[in-house]
């Protein structure tokens, strides 16, 4: 992998696991990490703040890293999603199409100020889209325009996009959070400072930011769509889940991502309101094919996929709030059904590696050419449910004679690891997340997965807008990545949010998208009571 590809790995995991996720700060008496400060108390007690547990960040940057979930507070895209998913206008405030010349004309919204007060206009649009495309910034975002062929700026409030061919999820990606020419011309777009003193065009703007302990917003009472209701809202720094809800409980959070075991102690609880929302995130075991030991036993993975019992794992670790996962699009309208579902069969995972030359030793675990087949899967530190859902997997494992050690490594070795317990996931258009995840050397596919006929009906699928013929490629892909798995899919997880009574509008109908993210699509319109 590439140096800056791996960085951004780590950052996307790390950024963005229960919003953007890991965090650091002091330590308590038993070596738990503290996020407490008396700063944040004293905000957390005004009355118009909102106090939101989450995950660390390196830096903000909309355009390098494929989310995070403060993004939508800070910046605005030329269309944005409503609660349905659909696409909806934002900075533009209205777009044509020419089918003939595949070109896409954005008339945006006039009077829009950064919140430095400079005025916003069509040549941010061309600067930020440049940046994502150009090789040398390296973004994770790059596979989302790279059908682009032109960016002609008409005037301040008109930008035409010309792609080379078709692309019918180009107005979802057009969501990308917009970054202003003026501040970052010229500047590193993986290093720049600017990162970590974020200027945008959002209904709210950066006031301070304590490292490791808390990212403080206030309203942008200039914002074109109108001022938020909510004065302040705390990004609290909190990595560990179990943290989380005592922080809840105690009173020091507004609203938070939980466990379901621990949401389920908020249940009935006077004060508080509990979301247990639908999202398209699914979890699963990502092989690293660019290490050699997945070279040499790729045809084992198959025995993986029949030996893992996911209703259980579904029972157990997340109360059964999700539901078995055996592809990327299960929860969009391409889904199919008819694939290998690898339903639990440990019989037939030994059948798959008896017939690989695998014989059982007297410890209970088959060996291939003298070697026992054992691999190391990490995981995030700070997400314990996928802790547990790697652990219950590595039992299941071990019953049919598979060896899988769980390891939660401080730092992620993303091009020297084994394996890796992913969270992916998009409830958009099916573009998302598949072409650039699965797409051979695609910004987001950090396992190193390769498949010539996936490429091809990936693309076919986003360059027609026939529904008919988008779901016959889509069909093709899953029935291709189903016979060579580039993930061992687990499970789809639903989200678990708490929050204090006094909070209105949260949509809690709204499918979010992985580890979550999405419930802030609104935020300008909450209210605190």
């Amino acid at each position: 992998m590439r140096r800056t590809m791996k960085k951004a790995a780590a950052l996307i995991m790390a950024a963005a696991m229960t919003v953007s996720l890991a965090a650091c700060g002091g330590k308590t008496d038993d070596g738990k990490k503290n996020n407490s400060t008396d700063e944040t108390k004293t905000e957390a007690s005004a009355d118009n703040t909102l106090v939101y547990a989450s995950g660390d960040y390196t830096r903000i940057n909309p355009a390098m890293d494929e989310h995070g979930e403060i993004n939508v507070l800070l910046f605005n895209g030329l269309t944005a999603h409503n609660d349905k998913n659909e696409v909806i206008p934002g900075l533009a405030k209205s777009w044509d199409y020419d089918e003939d010349t595949y070109t896409y004309t954005f008339h945006l919204e006039e009077g829009v100020k950064w919140h430095d007060g400079e005025a916003f206009s069509a040549e941010d649009v061309k600067f930020t889209i440049e940046a994502i495309m150009n090789p040398d910034n390296e973004s994770e975002n790059a596979p989302n325009f790279e059908d682009v062929k032109e960016i002609k700026v008409i005037d301040d409030n008109t930008v035409a996009f010309t792609l080379e061919a078709p692309n019918v999820a180009f107005l979802d990606y057009m969501t990308m959070g917009i970054l202003p020419k003026h501040l970052l011309e010229g500047e590193n777009m993986q290093e720049s400072d600017y990162f970590r003193n974020p200027v945008g065009t959002g209904p709210y703007k950066l006031k301070s930011w304590e490292e490791g302990q808390a990212i403080t917003l206030e309203a942008n009472k200039d914002y074109f769509k109108g001022a938020p209701n909510i004065d302040t809202i705390i990004f609290k720094i909190v990595v560990d889940d179990n943290a989380k809800a005592v922080q809840m409980e105690s009173g020091e959070l507004d609203l938070a991502q939980l466990t379901p075991k621990d949401a389920q102690n908020f249940k009935d609880k006077e004060g508080f309101v509990c979301y247990d929302m639908l999202t398209s995130d699914y979890r699963g075991i990502m092989y690293n094919f660019a290490n050699e030991y997945w070279q040499k036993n790729k045809d084992l993975i198959s025995a993986i996929n029949y030996a893992i019992d996911r209703q259980a794992i579904i029972d157990a670790v997340i109360l059964g709030q999700g539901m078995i996962a055996y592809g990327p699009l299960q929860r969009n309208i391409y889904n199919n059904e008819n694939v290998e579902q690898y339903a639990f069969d440990p019989n037939k995972a030994e059948e798959v590696l008896v017939k690989a030359g695998c014989e059982k030793g007297d410890d209970g675990y088959y060996y291939r050419d003298g070697e026992k087949v054992s691999f190391t899967i990490n995981c995030k530190e700070g997400d314990q449910v996928r802790v547990d859902i790697a652990q219950a997997a590595a039992q299941q494992l071990k019953e049919v004679g598979i060896e899988m050690k769980v390891e939660i490594p401080a730092k992620i070795d993303w091009g020297g690891q084994e394996a890796f317990l992913i969270g992916w996931g998009s409830p958009f258009d099916a573009d998302d997340h598949t072409y650039k995840v699965f797409g051979t050397d695609k910004g987001a596919n950090y396992n190193a997965y390769s498949n010539k006929l996936v490429d091809k009906y990936l693309t076919e699928a986003r360059q027609t807008d026939d529904t008919d013929a988008r779901k016959e490629a889509y069909a093709k892909f899953q029935e291709e990545l189903a016979k060579d798995p580039a993930y061992t899919f687990i499970c789809y997880i639903d989200s678990n949010y708490v929050a204090k009574d006094r909070i209105e509008g949260i949509s809690k109908d709204t499918i979010l998208g992985h580890h979550g993210v999405g419930i802030f699509w609104n935020v300008a319109e909450w209210t605190l009571k």
